[in-house]
């Protein structure tokens, strides 16, 4: 996927004479003196610290007609788009999105939901801009005034780089050549070199830089992300032009993302603008190495592990730091039903949880998602996991004292 022509149309801009200062701020939006390329750059740099899952929705998201405390996992992602002002300037504006899970007493309206910020989110992202933009170690030369010299020059075309004395002297030291008006280099040519150099030297940089193979770009905005590959499923918000989202599976007309943190969605493949590995496959690949789960043909892959929060509302792990283990659908043919998830989930959870015992970790249980059309999570506390492999208890009760969600997916569990 090619962004450099679109960021290289910028670059003209760079090379006006004098950068201005601050503008007045707008709501979710700053004016900066530094040239677009130069803010985009930094920009990149802050991408880790754009998305996440949200410690709480009271004082980020907006309350509407459901109450904010019927929802959970809560996750942002926030947006800057940067546009060209006068004199070379930049204005960054800011857009967050946030999603969590409806939760309430009805289970079929139960999903994920977007919910409107109260512009803290976009505010904190201007801040820390605002800082590593001031961090930066551009330096804009001064414009030093250039002091008249006279120096006597053979060529019968003599090539003026400085204001020439007027007077006499002009005429004897150029050999008769007389001109009271000569070529004046102007006092802020200095820095037009200088930004043209910069502009030069970001321009080979975006040349060199190869962009992700595996984010997916938004076409026109009002793209909806929906909750599961098909046209009636619950709309969890709609998608702005060039946003862009990790590419997770894809079939011939859907693509699963990554939308932050473990929430993901499904947008139609007529929608996004594909990298270019991807144009013609119908798989994004697959940098990590398949795990199978066990005879049934049931093959998934291991797509991320990290230690964070439990990212649901069940008493047991509650609060607590458990290790997270994200996996993916391993080609189009794999079972992926509650039977094979649940073999394939034996598996693995002996297998991390001889990982954690061995290394000491302070983690209160493992947790399992399943990144598929019929995904889920499955969680599992330390202890039960510790009395399953003791042997005293059985793979049924493992699964009994187990979290699902959705419920469904323990559907192969005997009662």
């Amino acid at each position: 996927m090619k962004r450099t022509s679109r960021l290289l149309s910028i670059l003209g801009i760079g090379l006006w004479l004098s950068a201005v200062g601050h503008g007045a701020d707008t709501q979710n939006q700053k004016t900066f003196p530094q040239a677009p390329t130069i803010v985009e750059k930094i920009i990149r740099s802050l991408q880790s610290s754009s998305s996440g899952q949200l410690p709480t929705l009271e004082g980020f998201a907006v309350a509407g007609d459901t109450p904010l405390d019927q929802f959970q996992r809560g996750y942002y992602q926030c947006v800057a788009k940067v546009t060209a002002a006068p004199g070379g300037a930049s204005v960054v504006k800011v857009t967050a999105k946030i999603t969590a899970w409806y939760a309430g007493s009805d289970p079929s309206k139960a999903g994920y939901r977007a919910l409107p910020s109260n512009g803290r989110l976009e505010s904190d992202y201007l801040d820390r801009l605002s800082d590593a933009v001031a961090k930066t170690s551009a330096v804009t030369p001064k414009n030093n005034e250039s002091k008249p010299t006279s120096t006597r020059v053979d060529s019968a075309e003599p090539n003026i780089s400085a204001p020439m004395p007027q007077g006499s002297d002009s005429r004897t030291i150029f050999h008769g050549r007389s001109s009271n008006k000569p070529p004046v280099r102007a006092a802020g040519d200095n820095q037009s070199q200088q930004l043209e150099q910069e502009a030069k030297g970001l321009e080979e940089i975006l040349k060199n830089q190869s962009h992700p193979n595996n984010l997916a770009a938004v076409k026109e905005s009002g793209a909806a992300v929906l909750v599961s590959p098909n046209l009636g499923a619950k709309v969890m918000f709609q998608a702005a032009a060039e946003d862009e989202f990790e590419i997770l599976d894809m079939n011939a007309n859907w693509v699963h993302v990554r939308i932050s943190g473990l929430s993901r969605g499904w947008i139609r493949r007529s929608s996004l603008e594909l990298p270019d590995t991807e144009a013609s496959a119908d798989a994004p690949p697959s940098p990590a190495p398949a795990v199978s789960g066990n005879s049934n043909g049931s093959t998934f892959q291991i797509e991320n592990e990290e230690m964070a929060s439990f990212p649901a509302e069940w008493e047991p792990l509650r609060g607590k730091t458990v290790k997270i283990v994200s996996l993916q659908q391993h080609g189009t043919s794999a079972q992926t039903g509650s039977t094979a998830k649940l073999a394939f989930a034996k598996t693995l959870l002996e297998k991390e949880y001889l990982d954690l015992t061995q290394a000491s970790s302070t983690a209160a249980g493992v947790v399992l998602i399943f990144d598929s059309a019929d995904g889920g999570m499955l969680a599992a506390t330390m202890p039960v996991l510790q009395q399953w492999k003791a042997g005293t208890l059985s793979d049924e009760a493992l699964w009994r004292r187990c979290y699902f969600d959705p419920p469904e997916l323990s559907g192969a569990v005997q009662p």
